[in-house]
């Protein structure tokens, strides 16, 4: 395993982001069984300020894990239930007359949540998908030419029926692109299935979450993530992985210029949640395949799309020399 050699103190704690990281694992993990490496990654994308996409089949835990997360930052969280009838004035809200009053209000849709879980959003149409974008890149809505913030933190999770299930719609490369990284919960293994049958029997009350922090501690916590050290030997090595994407005869559509930016600060937040104020090659290596992968296009279409640019990204990593650590 190639090691980079820690940089100069860059005089940055990450300490604060550790313990936050481990405060909210250890509460989600009272409701999801297992499965750590899942909820890890979305930890990562609320100390990334991203948004995380969750490919699975129905009944794995996808709404649990999002609620979960809203409750152990105490934070507010909003559904949408995504269905072909749906039109974006659901995801946004609508301007309606107020006979009473004699006047227009703003009724706010369930977008200004903090977090936002969009249940099987590929079983709306593109238009109401692409409602969406706006909210996920620039955190703010727009309804009638005037345009609102959302709150902080915002955090979008996206479950996402396999696309060979009937009554779904593709998502387009550019909502795709939205999400820092995708992730897939799994079904559970025998003894992991085990416990959560024995942890919620039939008929007793659910297990529920005491805060663990605050929206305020995850705001600040960004604000240390974003100083982690990203050496010029490590930012080398993350332009080769994301180049070779782009030249690759397997892929049709390489990683974007914004998937560069999401890996890096990924890479940041991953760092600092294992106690370091400094980037090795090896979360990038880590994290090559979450951020990257649903971002690409493959030239076979015999082969899901997940699946197929999954392993080639593999490929391109184990492809791609890793600096080592020099005497």
């Amino acid at each position: 395993m190639a090691i980079e050699s820690q940089p100069a103190a860059s005089g940055v704690d990450v300490s604060s982001v550790q313990k936050l990281a481990a405060e909210i694992r250890e509460s989600v993990q009272r409701v999801i069984v297992g499965k750590s490496e899942t909820i890890d990654i979305t930890v990562l994308a609320l100390l990334c300020r991203g948004h995380v996409l969750l490919e699975d089949v129905p009944g794995t835990g996808k709404t649990t894990l999002a609620k979960a997360l809203a409750a152990s930052l105490d934070c507010q969280f909003g559904r949408i239930q995504f269905t072909p009838d749906l039109v974006p004035g659901d995801v946004l809200g609508v301007n309606f007359y107020n006979a009473s009053k004699g006047e227009f209000e703003f009724r706010p849709g369930p977008v200004f949540s903090q977090i936002l879980l969009a249940d099987e959003i590929n079983r709306a149409t593109p238009r109401t998908q692409s409602a969406l974008l706006e909210a996920m890149q620039e955190r703010q809505a727009s309804i009638d030419g005037v345009t609102t913030a959302l709150p902080e933190p915002f955090m979008v999770m996206a479950t996402l029926n396999p696309v060979e299930m009937e009554g779904t719609f593709p998502l387009p490369e550019a909502q795709l692109d939205r999400f820092m990284v995708r992730a897939s919960l799994g079904y559970p293994d025998r003894d992991e299935e085990e416990s959560m049958l024995d942890r919620f029997r039939a008929g007793e009350n659910p297990v529920t979450i005491t805060p663990s922090a605050t929206a305020d501690d995850l705001i600040t916590a960004r604000k240390v993530v974003d100083q982690v050290t990203v050496n010029d030997t490590v930012r080398n090595y993350l332009l080769d992985i994301v180049v070779a994407t782009r030249s690759s005869a397997s892929l049709r559509l390489g990683a974007s210029p914004r998937a560069s930016l999401a890996l890096q600060h990924a890479a940041q937040g991953w760092a600092a949640m294992h106690g370091r104020a400094y980037v090795l090659p090896d979360d990038v290596k880590e994290l090559a395949v979450p951020v990257l992968a649903h971002r690409l296009l493959a030239e076979t279409t015999t082969q899901l799309r997940g699946q197929a640019t999954a392993r080639i990204v593999g490929e391109i990593v184990d492809m791609t020399p890793v600096p080592i650590e020099r005497e």
